[in-house]
């Protein structure tokens, strides 16, 4: 699979493809410290497989934040540059830390815009980031990346809906003023030797926003600059982010955060085709610049196809490795049943809007870390009544009901449309699953099967078949015949 080909990265030399994409994790305290779940966190990734680790955004200023991982000071280097070794130690995995810079945000839901910097803000701004590059290379990583999407200061003054007028606004190039700066600083004060990505957005998703017309422009002006690589994203703005009082606005609330980590009730792979859009343009204007796509990407097949079609370099696994950090091995080995799959429940989003510690809600309760992978012969199984599984119709949907299997951790439902089309639904940790998006008029299969918590399967259960009838406002108004 070209999926685990090797990639030179500006002298950065990935093992693959594989890119945890920043998250935040909520694992460090007010004090912006390495600490010891932050650092089995990352190695557990590591271990997994992945070629590209890129650690969760870390403040380039002191400004309070919750529990943020930071680079803006001296003294949090001896921790990263611990936390950098961990992970060499631990596997080939190339590691950047993810820097940004966040404007100021109230309970009452005011928030600070760029319009509100002056010019001394924002050459001290330009001289966090070069400052925190420096330190990402001191500490011993790989490269760093620049953190210049969503809702953060960097994206604001990309946005189309920057509000400034001056030589940082009103034209492209002056969205374009305070990034380029930016760059042209970190590369004197720290060298053009020293691999630093971008992370921007290929869609804004907002009112006004800017699409990917915009964002294939923007990218040639980046390549230009020298990145690295560029890692896209899209959404997650406070434009159309939804307040609760007494809550600190959370970007990603609106519809631009939907899409920006869409969930169960979107499609697979919705944003790839930006990302191969972007791609295709700096192409044709003569660069090379690697190219990274994320958004609910975690089917093996899919992942290898972008690669292998040369539509993208490196695919970012955000939730997915977060649910199974084993999936790099997993699909090198061709274990791909064994693959703990995220059903995209988004409880990690909600984690971290809410400043909690970000956990799977797919690994075993109570568990900080995802479990290690269990190669023994311990597979679930079914007592002496088998699965049981049952189907009860209701006004348009149906409700299965199943056995405990012994050692199960979860268990995945599939069904069957009228099609032959065989899809997973859902991963759950109760015996209980509601089906509500069906057709009347229709016949389904379902069938449920038990996994252990690093991934081992079971025997599948019993399948049932449902039939729903067709309403007679159908037969008699549109003709249809009742199954």
């Amino acid at each position: 699979m070209k999926l685990f080909k090797p990639l030179n990265v500006r002298g950065m030399v990935l093992p693959n493809r594989i890119m945890v994409p920043a998250m935040v994790t909520r694992l460090s305290g007010e004090d912006g410290f390495v600490n010891a779940p932050i650092t089995e966190r990352y190695q557990r990734y590591a271990q997994g497989g992945v070629g590209l680790i890129v650690v969760e955004a870390m403040a380039v200023h002191h400004a309070k934040s919750g529990p943020l991982l930071r680079i803006s000071d001296d003294q949090y280097v001896p921790g990263l540059a611990a936390l950098v070794r961990g992970i060499h130690d631990t596997s080939e995995a190339k590691v950047v830390p993810q820097i940004i810079h966040f404007l100021k945000v109230a309970k009452s839901g005011w928030r600070q815009t760029v319009d509100m910097l002056s010019l001394a803000d924002i050459d001290q701004i330009i001289d966090e980031f070069a400052n925190a590059v420096a330190r990402a290379r001191e500490a011993g990583f790989d490269g760093a990346e620049l953190h210049s999407a969503h809702a953060y200061t960097l994206a604001s003054f990309l946005s189309r809906v920057n509000p400034r007028r001056d030589d940082y606004g009103g034209t492209l190039e002056g969205r374009l003023r305070m990034i380029s700066r930016i760059m042209e600083t970190i590369a004197r004060k720290v060298g053009t030797d020293f691999p630093v990505g971008i992370r921007f957005l290929a869609d804004e998703f907002i009112k006004d926003g800017f699409t990917v017309s915009d964002a294939k422009v923007i990218a040639l002006r980046l390549a230009e600059l020298g990145a690295a690589y560029l890692s896209l994203s899209v959404g997650g703005k406070f434009e159309d982010a939804v307040h609760l009082p007494g809550q600190v606005p959370y970007p990603y609330t609106g519809y631009s955060g939907d899409r920006c980590m869409p969930g169960d009730w979107y499609p697979m792979v919705p944003h790839a085709h930006f990302s191969a859009e972007i791609k295709a343009y700096l192409k044709a204007h003569g660069h090379d610049t690697p190219v990274a796509t994320t958004g609910k990407i975690s089917d093996p097949d899919a992942t290898e196809a972008l690669i292998a079609d040369g539509r993208v370099d490196i695919i970012g696994i955000a939730r997915g490795l977060l649910a199974d950090p084993d999936w790099p091995n997993k699909v090198r080995a061709g274990d791909r049943e064994r693959i703990v799959r995220c059903d995209y429940c988004n409880v990690c989003k909600h984690l971290d809007g809410t400043h909690r510690q970000v956990i799977c809600s797919l690994w075993p309760q109570g568990a900080l870390q995802a479990p290690l992978d269990d190669r023994t012969n311990v597979v679930p199984e079914w007592g002496p009544a088998g699965a049981g599984l049952t189907a009860t119709t209701t006004s348009g949907s149906v409700v299965l009901k199943w056995n405990k299997a012994a050692d199960a951790s979860r268990y995945d439902v599939h069904r069957c449309d009228d099609l032959g089309t065989v899809n997973f639904e859902d991963a759950v940790k109760v015996t209980r699953w509601e089906d509500k998006m069906l057709l009347t008029g229709r016949r389904y299969r379902y069938y449920v099967r038990p996994y252990t918590a690093s991934g081992q399967p079971g025997a599948p259960s019993n399948t049932v078949f449902v039939e729903l009838p067709t309403p007679s406002y159908l037969t008699k108004e549109v003709g249809l015949t009742s199954v």
